[in-house]
């Protein structure tokens, strides 16, 4: 997932605390609920209370998987995390339960078939808009800036849809309408891509109350074709 803006100064760690911490985690003791908990408590910040971003690259070391990779934003989904880089102890038991993962071994092996949960339409969706919001990071923040729009598409889409994530980048990063965007725009890029043939644009309408930004992107592809 985007590395968080800003992060708060943590408090002085000891790694080797820590790393024992997180092994004493990975043996089963007591009920589920109490074993999530010890997981949670393995990553958490004391003073905090939460895990911070400091936190959750230990989670990613532990668990192999790369902070950019799909899989951890889907887990801050399935947890339905409110505050990029930081995940409570209610969000944590929220996803962990549901994932069924009490021990660090479950919790491993959920988060490498973590992208199995996208596999229906409406999962994906709904995760698709999460992806957006969990970018909100600022109080009344409605939109989102153009970098992180760019990261957030090759995390989310480009798996899919590699030929017009690139293609939508390219624009977005030329274009000097738009420097920042909001959901209304953001959900009209995957219905653009679900719906619209690339290679000709033959099916594009744009009578069909498409965003100006989709209009605009019609037009500088074909301009691009042309020359």
């Amino acid at each position: 997932m985007p590395r968080p803006k800003r992060k708060a100064a943590p408090p002085t760690r000891s790694s080797d605390a820590d790393s024992s911490v997180r092994s004493e985690a990975k043996k089963p003791r007591g009920n589920q609920s109490n074993r999530i908990d010890q997981l949670f408590e393995s990553y958490a910040n004391k003073t905090l209370g939460l895990i911070d971003p400091e936190g959750i690259e230990a989670l990613c070391k532990d668990v192999n998987v790369d902070h950019t990779d799909v899989r951890m934003l889907i887990f801050a989904w399935k947890m339905k995390a409110e505050k990029q880089g930081y995940f409570s102890k209610d969000e944590w038991r929220r996803g962990l339960k549901c994932l069924g993962a009490d021990t660090h071994a479950k919790l491993k092996k959920a988060v490498e078939g973590l992208d199995k949960e996208l596999k229906a339409p409406e999962c994906f969706e709904d995760f698709y808009s999460y992806a957006f919001q969990y970018c909100l990071t600022e109080e009344k923040q409605r939109s989102v800036d153009i970098e992180t729009i760019c990261e957030l598409l090759n995390i989310v889409l480009k798996s899919e849809f590699p030929n017009q994530v690139n293609l939508l980048i390219e624009y977005l990063k030329v274009q000097n309408d738009y420097r920042a965007l909001n959901m209304d725009q953001w959900r009209s890029f995957y219905r653009f891509f679900k719906e619209v043939e690339f290679h000709d644009l033959e099916n594009y309408d744009s009578s069909q109350a498409w965003t100006v930004i989709i209009d605009n992107f019609v037009e500088w592809m074909k301009e691009k074709e042309k020359n």
